[in-house]
C-alpha cells in the first residue's frame, strides 16, 4: 500500500475512494471499505481511502488527552492488510475545516480522478457538515462520480462507532470492544525500564511507552495477550497509579507481566490485546498481600486464555 501524508502529493487517475476519520477501523469501517475493496479491484482500479490527521474532532471540538483508538500508523497497517491500494492521510486544519463541500470534492477530484465514491449514511463533510448525503448525491451530478452509501453495521441493536467503542474502553468492557472491532483492542508501546519492583518479588513487569494520545481501558487489571519479537505470550496487565506503591502518581501506568517468559526486551515494540477484565486496581495494605493477589490474577489469566484457545480450536474442528 502507498501511503502519502497530504492530497497535494499524489495524482491518480479514475480512482475509486472512501473518505472519513475512520479511527479505530472497526465493522462499521470496514463494512464500508470491503465493499471498495471488491469493487476496485474487480474493474482493476485503485482502491483509495482519504482520511485526516488530527482527527476533525480534535480541531473542531477540542478534544484532548487520550482520545485515538488507531495512531496513524496503526490505521495504516490494519487499511494495507485490508487490501486499500492507496491511503492519504490529509492534513486537518482551521484552513481544511471552513472549506465548502464542493471545494473540498474538487480539490479531490483534482488529485485523485475519482469516478466512485464510497460513504457510510450519516456521512457529513465540509463546512458546517454542510456536505451530507444529498448534497453529495447533488455534486456527483456536477463532477460525474457514483455515490455509494452503505448502511450501518449494528451489533446487539446498536450502531458500532468510534464512540461506542471509547465508551466501552471507558468502562473497561472489553468485550463490548472487540464486537465492535471485530479484533481484541490492541496497545503498542516501547517496553522501557521501571523501578524493578517486580523483579524482586518474582513477578517481572514490562513497561510500556504509550502514545500519549492514545485511549487505554479503565484503570483495572486485564487478561491480555501480548506479540513481541513476533511471538505470542499470555499476559497479565495492569493500567493504573499502582496505590500500593505510589500514592502521589496521577498518569496511568500500562505494566504487562508475560506468563512463562523471562528474556530482557528493553526496548522492544510491543503489541498488548486486552481479552477480559479481571479487577480493579486497589491498595494492599503490604507486598505479600499484593503478591498473593497477582498470583491469583495469574491463575484467572491462564485458565481464561486457555478456554478461550480450547474454544477457537473448537470452532475450527
Amino acid at each position: 500500500m502507498q501511503h502519502f501524508w497530504s492530497l497535494d502529493q499524489v495524482y491518480l487517475k479514475d480512482a475509486w475512494l472512501t473518505i472519513g476519520s475512520y479511527d479505530g477501523v472497526h465493522l462499521g469501517h470496514r463494512a464500508i471499505i470491503h465493499q471498495l475493496i471488491a469493487d476496485a479491484h474487480e474493474v482493476n482500479v485503485p482502491a483509495v481511502v482519504v482520511t485526516f490527521h488530527p482527527h476533525p474532532a480534535t480541531v473542531l471540538r477540542g478534544r484532548r488527552g487520550q482520545f485515538y483508538l488507531t495512531s496513524p500508523e496503526e490505521q495504516a497497517s490494519l487499511l494495507g492488510d485490508m487490501g486499500v491500494d492507496v491511503l492519504i492521510t490529509h492534513p486537518f486544519n482551521k484552513e481544511i475545516s471552513k472549506m465548502s463541500a464542493y471545494d473540498f470534492i474538487a480539490k479531490m477530484d483534482q488529485h485523485l480522478d475519482f469516478s466512485h465514491l464510497w460513504v457510510g449514511h450519516d456521512f457529513t463533510l465540509g463546512r458546517d457538515r454542510e456536505g451530507d448525503v444529498p448534497t453529495l448525491q447533488k455534486l456527483g451530478d456536477s463532477f460525474g462520480f457514483q455515490l455509494n452509501i452503505v448502511d450501518p453495521v449494528k451489533i446487539k441493536s446498536r450502531v458500532v462507532s468510534s464512540s461506542a467503542i471509547r465508551a466501552a474502553l471507558a468502562s473497561g468492557d472489553m468485550e463490548m470492544a472487540r464486537e465492535l472491532l471485530g479484533r481484541p483492542y490492541q496497545v503498542n508501546g516501547i517496553v522501557i525500564p521501571g523501578d524493578g519492583r517486580g523483579s524482586t518479588f518474582g513477578i517481572p513487569t514490562a513497561n510500556l511507552d504509550v502514545w500519549s494520545k492514545k485511549a487505554l481501558p479503565k484503570v483495572g487489571v486485564y487478561v491480555c495477550r501480548a506479540v513481541i519479537n513476533g511471538k505470542i505470550w499470555g499476559a497479565v496487565t495492569n493500567i493504573g497509579v499502582r496505590p500500593t506503591f505510589d500514592a502521589n502518581t496521577l498518569s496511568p501506568r500500562i505494566e504487562t507481566h508475560l506468563l512463562n517468559f523471562n528474556e530482557n526486551i528493553y526496548g522492544k515494540t510491543m503489541s498488548v490485546f486486552f481479552i477480559t477484565r479481571l479487577r480493579d486496581e486497589k491498595r494492599f495494605s503490604n507486598t505479600q498481600t499484593l503478591v498473593n493477589q497477582i498470583q491469583l490474577d495469574i491463575h484467572a489469566a491462564e485458565a481464561i486464555l486457555k478456554s478461550e484457545a480450547e474454544k477457537f480450536i473448537g470452532n475450527r474442528a
